[in-house]
């Protein structure tokens, strides 16, 4: 049986998810669809890509979100395609668009099974020409290479780790944009620093924010998690939002080599703090969010 945690974990577990950023200010419930898609990426997926609207209503109230905020983020994902409504056995519920399946999927790999990149790995570089009649087309290159985590070497010049050519291939093609671009892969073999290179191509001091802002926000969940005393809810109460903040950060830095990067780098112990919360913390939030969905 679960030993109810004590007032003082109570607490750390609520800051933490105030801190994550994930309560609902009045009037601004943009901010949910990240959490219900992180909801809906956990757990529709293994119930044959549906949730019922009650379901979700009642895993997002666990999480301090009111129902008509649900509703209103759910209504933005709907009108932008990232997932449809769907009746099944006379429910109302979600599922999500094929295009969502498919990205979910890929994140899988880099935000579980990361692979941080060394410099024997070399560079990929890629290159692009957009006719001005389809400008709305460079722009959906430039959001899918940022979000690849590549860098601009210079204008029109992107770059990232190398070990990312299959994943940046696979994206390309996916969203209909190979047609556009270029791709090699090579070495840095003159001239300057590279490591300085390196902090110039990607905003190296907002990385470093955003991993401070991970651990200040999920380091007191170590001592409530080491004591073995969180149950199930609040399991999950935790869980989603430091899932929710995490898997932008493996986007966002494209896991550089560390000889490249300022001694220290928190990005590191981002990395082992989320590792070792997503231990601890998946396998009960998962037996609450199945218990409310098959409730």
């Amino acid at each position: 049986m679960d030993t109810l945690p004590s007032p003082k974990e109570n607490r750390a577990l609520d800051v933490v998810v105030a801190a994550a950023g994930t309560r609902p200010r009045p009037g601004r419930d943009t901010r949910l669809g990240p959490l219900i898609l992180t909801v809906l990426g956990l757990y529709a997926r293994g119930e044959h890509n549906w949730l019922s609207v009650a379901s979700v209503v009642r895993l997002m109230a666990d999480l301090g979100v009111e129902g008509q905020a649900v509703r209103s983020a759910i209504w933005r994902l709907k009108r932008r395609g990232v997932i449809h409504g769907e009746r099944r056995g006379g429910a109302a519920g979600y599922r999500l668009a094929e295009p969502t399946l498919e990205t979910l999927a890929e994140g899988d790999v880099r935000i579980f099974e990361r692979t941080r990149a060394t410099t024997d790995d070399g560079w990929l570089v890629v290159v692009f020409s957009v006719p001005e009649s389809e400008r709305d087309k460079r722009h959906e290159l430039r959001t899918a290479l940022t979000r690849l985590g590549f860098g601009t070497a210079a204008p029109g010049v992107w770059v990232a780790p190398g070990n990312l050519a299959t994943e940046t291939r696979r994206t390309l093609e996916r969203r209909g944009l190979a047609g556009y671009v270029d791709i090699f892969t090579g070495d840095h073999v003159a001239f300057g620093d590279l490591r300085a290179k390196v902090a110039a191509w990607w905003d190296l001091d907002e990385l470093t924010g955003l991993y401070a802002d991970f651990l200040r926000a999920h380091r007191p969940l170590l001592d409530t998690v080491a004591a073995g005393r969180t149950t199930p809810a609040e399991a999950f109460r935790a869980y989603v939002p430091m899932l929710t903040q995490w898997r932008r950060l493996p986007y966002r830095d494209p896991g550089l080599p560390l000889a490249l990067l300022p001694p220290g780098w928190n990005g590191v112990t981002a990395g082992a703090l989320f590792a070792e919360l997503n231990t601890a913390l998946r396998a009960p939030a998962r037996e609450h969010a199945l218990s409310v969905i098959h409730g």
